[in-house]
């Protein structure tokens, strides 16, 4: 009996899936002090983004957000080797350097989500849109099987 990509999933342990409150827009900020807090405890983190600009604009935020600070980390635009990183930013569902932990700068499929440990998520509650989208996510991790909680 072989096990395919479907039954390796069912034998896995639910991904911890907790979700932060945000009162302002501000996800960039929290997306770096969450990268940096995960790499220290020596975490592979991946981050998704929704498109090359925001990836772009990410990248140079993470190096300048905070003084004193370094992530090592790359922006995974198909350009360069992003395999030994310990933080990537990618706009694509594509794990490249095995992360554990996946911060949801933008929001990814079921499946993809099942693939990791611990994923991070937001509630953006000072956008009436963004704060239903992420309610129809709390909700459908919950009819999922995953349990969902604020962080």
């Amino acid at each position: 009996m072989s096990l395919n990509d479907e039954g390796l999933l069912n034998f896995m342990a639910a991904p911890v899936i907790e979700f932060i409150k945000l009162k302002k827009p501000e996800k960039a900020r929290y997306l770096c002090e969450l990268a940096e807090e995960f790499f220290a405890q020596g975490q592979r983190v991946l981050i998704t983004v929704h498109d090359d600009n925001q990836g772009v604009t990410l990248d140079r935020f993470m190096w300048t957000w905070r003084k004193g600070t370094f992530v090592p980390h790359c922006f995974d635009n198909g350009a360069v080797d992003c395999l030994d990183e310990p933080v990537v930013i990618a706009t694509e569902e594509r794990n490249g350097n095995g992360a554990r932990i996946l911060i949801q700068g933008k929001p990814t499929s079921l499946n993809f989500v099942r693939s990791f440990d611990q994923v991070i998520d937001f509630a953006e509650s000072y956008d009436e849109n963004l704060l239903q989208a992420s309610r129809r996510r709390f909700a459908a991790y919950r009819e999922a099987g995953l349990a969902p909680r604020m962080r």
